[in-house]
């Protein structure tokens, strides 16, 4: 039996990866092409396209690893069906459940991968791609590091830690120098948002420095002024989707404790937790297919078919979560209710196999 998981493994993992060979390249061809006309834009260089379209190739293979999973598995089932090999394995004894286990064997295989680049991968190359981009595309940034972001406006310079999804930033720290290039004022603010071309500054603490020592003052909120935009909030803005589970968890946190909406985050973290979830219910989903009603059409129409289910899972299962957010629906049922639906497709297909 070891054989056989190793041999359908290696049908399954290789025509996989294959067709996310394919996707990844295709769609990495067409957001580098959107992207070309923001070259020649202060630094940003065909190079830095480039660049970024490498980066964002683990999220892009995140994105589309169920997808692959359920075509790969289709083609490769389905290979081995046309050649009726699968036909001899059943013949030798094998009953459907234990071929279902040598092909949800590598399922598993996949979905760690997907969860390999979701927590460890894509957080990584998100960020380094956001920060080298709005870099080079914006005039105003002049750092980027793990502490946030850095601008030089005037004689300040401020650094925002803290960038929410609608444009709201928190944990800012505003430094005033004076002509001779001493600092006069410390500025602290716990959240802020930009109101007809002002900044709207919340739970302030001020320190001026003086010859004759330090002067403290508290306000609840003030107004800012300050050549900093919100276009600039929203170069540096890294997706919910790109960022792991703990970070999405601490940021929700963070939002509920100074009473902002964390909705979009909870949608994230259950998204990113469901996610590989969805690439071994793909692949499971694909063996009564084969077994099924796809037994005797053509390489061609298993592909068409794999591209549909997956197509029509992703439109669904994107629709539901943007009802949910503009609803404030349940995170946990708007992520996991498309999963569930086409799990239990899968099953009843399998019953009927049966």
């Amino acid at each position: 039996m070891k054989r056989l998981d190793r041999y359908i493994g290696a049908y399954v993992g290789l025509g996989s990866l294959f067709v996310l060979a394919v996707l990844l390249a295709l769609f990495s061809v067409i957001d580098f092409v959107d992207d070309l006309g923001n070259v020649g834009k202060n630094q940003y260089t065909l190079l830095r396209a480039v660049e970024h379209m490498v980066l964002t190739m683990p999220r892009l293979a995140f994105s589309t690893m169920p997808i692959a999973a359920l075509i790969g598995a289709l083609m490769a089932l389905g290979a081995l069906s046309s050649s009726a090999e699968l036909t001899v394995v059943r013949a030798s004894g094998v009953s459907l459940a234990r071929l279902s286990l040598s092909v949800m064997k590598v399922g598993a295989l996949l979905v760690m991968l997907t969860l390999i680049l979701g927590e460890l991968v894509v957080p990584i190359t998100e960020r380094l791609s956001e920060e080298r981009r709005s870099i080079a595309l914006s005039e105003q940034i002049s750092a980027r590091t793990s502490h946030g972001f850095w601008i030089r406006d005037k004689r300040s310079f401020i650094n925002v830690r803290e960038v929410f999804p609608d444009n709201r930033v928190g944990d800012i720290y505003i430094y005033e120098f004076d002509d001779t290039h001493r600092l006069r004022f410390s500025t602290y603010a716990r959240s802020g948002y930009h109101q007809d071309g002002k900044w709207i500054l919340q739970d302030v603490r001020q320190s001026e420095l003086t010859p004759d020592g330090i002067t403290q003052r508290n306000v609840s909120e003030a107004k800012w002024e300050s050549l900093f935009v919100p276009d600039v909030v929203e170069a540096v803005k890294i997706k919910p989707e790109g960022l792991s589970v703990v970070d999405l968890y601490q940021h929700i946190q963070y939002l509920r404790s100074n009473g902002l909406n964390s909705t979009a985050y909870e949608f994230a973290i259950w998204g990113k937790l469901f996610y590989p979830v969805a690439t071994g219910v793909m692949v499971f989903i694909a063996i009564p297919m084969v077994l099924g009603w796809l037994r005797s059409v053509g390489i061609g129409q298993r592909i068409v078919v794999g591209i549909l289910f997956g197509i029509a899972f992703h439109i669904i299962q994107q629709t539901i979560i943007h009802v949910g957010l503009v609803f404030e629906m349940n995170p946990f049922l708007s992520v996991s209710v498309p999963i569930m639906v086409f799990l239990g497709f899968g099953l009843w297909m399998m019953k009927r196999v049966y």
